[in-house]
């Protein structure tokens, strides 16, 4: 067990260090934690692999953060495992979510029971997002298309998670506000 290896002698400070073989050590002392609660996450078990990989990449990268005073090995490693196994289901559901839209106009005119009103929604969302000012369209792409959450966001264009929600939150407004008026001008109704 690695209970006594946590209080006695940290592996993620050497990991940090980049000192040799501190990586495996941290995989064979954690693997077993990691690789449960990927499979409590995931519904293949090759998601669950790549969950794991993923997650072991985030330790790697977040090492140098960890403090043995505020929490053990333990409790820092499961807190980066939920994290990223959440972002991966918050990304998975917006990838399901936007598909049906990514597919086109075109292929959505055609399905049955539908007057095309969702190909019109995607045409009036591509013109309403070139409304928007550069940084606003740039995070909500990103977080769309991509799956980002805002935290991967302020790092990939290394600017302060802050001005990611505020960038996020205004480019939002903005474009209700604009589907809101294409809406009403386009039907003759108010938009809801």
């Amino acid at each position: 067990m690695t209970g006594g290896r946590d209080r006695d002698e940290p592996i993620l400070p050497r990991l940090a260090a980049g000192e040799p073989g501190a990586a495996q050590e941290v995989i064979r002392a954690y693997g077993g934690l990691v690789w449960s609660l990927a499979l409590r996450f995931n519904r293949s078990r090759d998601d669950a692999e790549d969950a794991v990989q993923d997650i072991f990449t985030d330790v790697w990268k977040s090492a140098h953060r960890y403090h043995e005073q505020r929490a053990s090995e333990r409790v820092f490693i499961t807190m980066i495992a939920r994290r990223r196994l959440i972002d991966r289901l918050r990304r998975d559901k917006r990838r399901s979510e936007v598909e049906p839209m990514a597919a086109g106009p075109e292929s959505q005119q055609h399905q049955p029971g539908d007057s095309g009103e969702r190909g019109w929604d995607a045409e009036q969302a591509t013109r309403a997002m070139q409304q928007l000012s550069a940084d606003q369209r740039r995070v909500l792409e990103m977080s769309v298309t991509q799956g980002l959450t805002q935290r991967e966001i302020a790092e990939a264009i290394d600017v302060p998670l802050g001005t990611v929600k505020t960038h996020m939150r205004r480019g939002l407004i903005r474009l209700r506000e604009i589907m809101a008026t294409e809406g009403m001008g386009a039907t003759g109704e108010s938009a809801r």
